[in-house]
């Protein structure tokens, strides 16, 4: 089974593709970045385009996407969740099922601790991945991690 790994935003997407049968092997990571100098619809345009190419690219049967459930700036919400909207969307158009986790379950399910620090989560994903090289973005590291979630909860 494919999964792809989603960390929405509106500045940046990051993403992976995972391998799960008997171990998680990771195909392919990294992170869709769009211009702060271009409108909110061009950027979610560039979002819709750059995921489908991936969804083509890697054909994952499912997505584990970040739930957003609490956001301490109203301003940067909107934004964050009109992203989402457009990766859902896509995720949609290609028939690929859709599971979310929220943030707190991510890092419950990934270190224990539902309020553990993004080092901790790193580390964890380190551990899992069984690697020495972990991406240095956060927003893969966060796809990652809930990709790993997915099929520590599913055991897809």
């Amino acid at each position: 089974m494919r999964i792809m790994g989603i960390d929405p935003g509106m500045a940046i997407v990051g993403y992976c593709v995972m391998d799960c049968e008997s171990q998680n092997i990771l195909v392919n990571c990294g992170s869709i970045q769009t211009d702060k100098n271009l409108s909110n619809s061009e950027r979610l345009l560039e979002i819709h385009n750059d995921l489908t190419e991936l969804i083509k690219t890697y054909k994952p049967d499912i997505a584990a996407v970040e739930q957003l459930f609490y956001f301490k700036n109203a301003k940067t919400i909107i934004p964050v969740v009109q992203a989402q909207g457009v990766i859902l969307m896509t995720l949609k158009m290609f028939g690929v099922t859709v599971y979310e986790y929220t943030p707190l379950v991510v890092k419950q399910t990934i270190t224990g601790y539902g309020r553990s620090e993004k080092r901790d989560v790193k580390e964890m994903v380190r551990i899992l991945m069984a690697t020495q090289e972990i991406p240095k973005l956060d927003d893969t590291v966060d796809a990652i991690a809930i990709a790993l979630c997915h099929t520590m909860c599913n055991r897809c």
